[in-house]
């Protein structure tokens, strides 16, 4: 009967059956069926297969660790044949086959214990020495017994005439310091001989001149290593060709985590970011202290954890007063100098985005920071082509950036995520999910407050609440949208890159047009990647400069409007996720081949899915039209609650712009066409108009319809669906006389 050795309840053996988790084991059995499933294992790496790892447990034991059992590719694994790596047994099948299973415990001293397993029983690792030690014994005594004879032949054979050497005397202190540390002392009577051949007693000879001048030598050593130099200060952009040495690193913590294991310090200075990790016990957080924010001076050993450069911590040290001051003046200096683009050059001639040059440059500059500070950035897009578009070209152009200033592999999945929203309204659910985010993150990962970039949306009053809610938080936003933009979202926001303020014409613009030349200015390196992304974004009239941009990048026109295609189907399906590989595959990848630019397999298979299911939708459509002329204008109508699949592709807003597009072509008048659903109008018209001003007309005629507007001027109208027929009567007549 022994004790747990994680929480000491009275167990069988060595710990009990609730903490067999939180130890890792090394496996001395013989037979697979040795092993305990559930249990943690040190192993080694054997070789790699197709479809996964081979690991060693043990001497005799051979498990494999399945691709699907990764957090990683396979690929992107690092390891190699006899590396040390941490498995799980899941299961030991009838054939002596063993499954493994992925541990994010990857060092010993992140469990919370160690033992060996037997394969009948479990025992501590000093057992085991002890017993190693035991079946040595024998062996020990023979060669003392030895030693000890030899050493009674030579203190018999004393030399009255010679001078004792230096190795004699450094025997007898040898002795003594043996004495010390707990061997048995010499007897007193045991003799050595001084130079004048008379016999001294032990603690004579000890302190003979030539002794003393061994002491002060070990003396003379300790002083020079206390008087060691202090480290020069490294920087982390330079430690990856220090990997096993002590560096010395002065920055500011950015991110602080708690593992099983170690505690997990960001910290960053003038040239990138690095993860260090402090031990102070299993779980138990090191350096309580520190927190984001705060200057430090890190001593450390750089070293390579799954790849990834870290640092071993040795000490850690909050500066201050002029310290402190010093290190936050070198972030600065280098952020300003670093962040700003070094010049403007827009992706081609286009007056709405030249009208708002300077906010699209200071939108990069604010981007560029975030990336340098470490702060992670959130885009928020429409979740339709010109919205996956321009979330996109922002995308490419920050993640080189992250992965040049973080140590970490997988750091652009930490610090940058683009999460597709509902509409084209930043509203108080969007603003509370990411509000949630960003606190549960400050809170468990001490990281730092995200950097909020709205893309084809937000640039209207109906956002300004969302807004409102991350301010309260300090959270920094900036809103980059083709739409007719509302005034109150300059003081909302921290950037608006909204052409329409500018009072320029913004109907031959597409947000995907500015998040590019956006995109271009946050990374020069990526801009040739970006420039065939405007014309995608165009379902029709596009900007020669445009045209002329993506074939000089190698895309014609059948290249573009498949990809345009090929995005819009992907971004229904799923339309809350970001879909980042498909995007990347679709938009820059020509479809994962490796062809040509403009070959695009992938994306010519998705648009030929688009085409079919949307002429398919159409067809429907076009049999259901009610055709109405209103003070000379046409007005089709279309009831999308009856008329449509509401839950299938396309979207109802899709579908209207297409039908649109081919039924104005036929009419000689203003055109207009109206999408009519339960408790929804949606208006298309060839002529400009307000859609706020439609909705005030509708309401003054049916007050009881509960209107509202969502989405500013380009938006759609709601209403109660009691108030259906009245608000569609209304709407009839209001058109017919703003356009006639």
């Amino acid at each position: 009967m022994g004790n747990c050795i994680i929480c000491g309840t009275p167990v069988d053996g060595e710990i009990c059956e609730s903490h067999e988790e939180d130890a890792v084991f090394e496996f001395d059995g013989n037979s697979p069926a040795d092993l305990s499933p559930g249990r943690y294992y040190r192993g080694t790496v054997d070789g790699y297969a197709d479809f996964g790892v081979f690991i060693d447990i043990g001497d005799h034991v051979t498990g494999l660790l399945h691709r699907s059992e990764l957090d990683k590719r396979l690929e992107s694994l690092d390891w190699e044949a006899g590396d040390d790596v941490y498995v799980q047994v899941l299961s030991v099948r009838d054939n002596d086959n063993v499954d493994l299973g992925w541990s994010i415990r990857q060092r010993e001293r992140e469990f919370r214990g160690k033992l060996i397993d037997t394969g009948s029983t479990e025992k501590l690792p000093e057992d085991d020495e002890s017993e190693q030690t035991e079946s040595s014994g024998d062996a020990d005594t023979s060669t003392t017994d030895t030693a000890a004879s030899t050493s009674d032949s030579d203190a018999s054979t004393t030399d009255g005439g010679a001078e004792p050497s230096a190795g004699d005397l450094q025997a007898a202190v040898d002795e003594t310091s043996q004495a010390d540390n707990g061997a048995s002392p010499p007897d007193a009577s045991e003799t050595v001989s001084n130079a004048s051949g008379s016999v001294t007693t032990e603690s004579a000879a000890a302190s003979t001149p030539a002794t003393d001048d061994i002491a002060d030598a070990d003396s003379e050593v300790e002083a020079e290593a206390d008087a060691e130099p202090a480290l020069n200060r490294t920087t982390v952009d330079s430690i990856d060709d220090q990997v096993g040495s002590v560096v010395r690193l002065e920055g500011e913590i950015t991110g602080v985590r708690q593992t099983s294991g170690p505690t997990v310090f960001e910290l960053r200075d003038e040239t990138a970011t690095v993860e260090c990790a402090a031990f102070e016990e299993a779980g138990v957080r090191a350096y309580p202290d520190v927190s984001t924010d705060d200057a430090v001076a890190l001593e450390g050993e750089v070293e390579r954890h799954y790849g990834d450069l870290q640092v071993e911590t040795e000490t850690l040290e909050v500066l201050s007063g002029d310290e402190s001051e010093t290190v936050r003046e070198r972030l600065e200096d280098a952020i300003e100098s670093e962040a700003r683009p070094a010049e403007v050059s827009l992706l081609a001639a286009h007056e709405p985005v030249e009208a708002v040059e300077d906010e699209l440059v200071d939108a990069a500059t604010a981007i560029r920071r975030a990336v340098m500070e470490a702060r992670p950035v959130i885009v928020r897009h429409g979740a339709t082509a010109d919205g996956y578009v321009a979330g996109a070209a922002i995308e490419r152009a920050v993640l080189p950036l992250i992965r040049e200033k973080h140590t970490r592999e997988d750091a652009e999945y930490h610090y940058f995520e683009r999460r597709p929203l509902d509409g084209r309204v930043y509203d108080m659910n969007a603003a509370t999910d990411d509000v949630t985010s960003m606190l549960e993150a400050r809170d468990r990962h001490d990281e730092q407050l995200p950097l909020v970039v709205l893309v084809d949306a937000g640039s209207t009053a109906e956002s300004v609440d969302g807004y409102d809610m991350l301010s309260l938080y300090d959270a920094e936003t900036i809103v980059v949208d083709d739409s007719r933009a509302d005034e109150e979202i300059t003081d909302a926001v921290s950037t608006a890159v909204t052409p329409s303020l500018a009072d320029v014409s913004v109907d031959d613009l597409t947000s995907s047009a500015l998040a590019a030349n956006v995109a271009a200015h946050v990374n020069d390196d990526v801009r040739d990647d970006l420039e065939h992304l405007p014309a995608v974004s165009y379902w029709e009239e596009t900007p020669d400069a445009y045209v002329d941009l993506a074939s000089e990048a190698g895309y014609d026109e059948t290249g573009i409007s498949e990809r345009r295609e090929a995005v819009s189907l992907e971004a229904f399906y799923q339309s809350y996720k970001d879909k980042r590989e498909l995007v990347i595959d679709l938009l820059f990848e020509d479809g994962g081949v490796g062809d040509a630019p403009g070959d695009g397999d992938l994306a010519a298979h998705v648009s030929e899915q688009f085409r079919a299911k949307l002429e398919t939708e159409l067809e429907t459509a076009q049999e259901n039209l009610t055709v109405r002329g209103q003070n000379g204008v046409t007005i089709t109508l279309l009831d999308t609650d009856a008329f449509t699949h509401r839950y299938n592709f396309p979207t109802t807003v899709l579908l209207l712009d297409e039908l649109h597009r081919q039924e104005r072509d036929r009419a000689d008048t203003p055109f207009v066409t109206l999408g009519l659903g339960d408790d929804e109008l949606h208006v298309r018209t060839t002529e400009t108009i307000d859609v706020r001003e439609l909705g005030e007309a509708i309401e003054s005629v049916a007050p009881d319809a509960g209107v509202s507007v969502v989405g500013g001027q380009d938006g759609h109208v709601e209403f109660l669906p009691g108030e259906r027929d009245s608000v569609r009567d209304a709407a009839l007549d209001a058109l017919g006389e703003t356009l006639a």
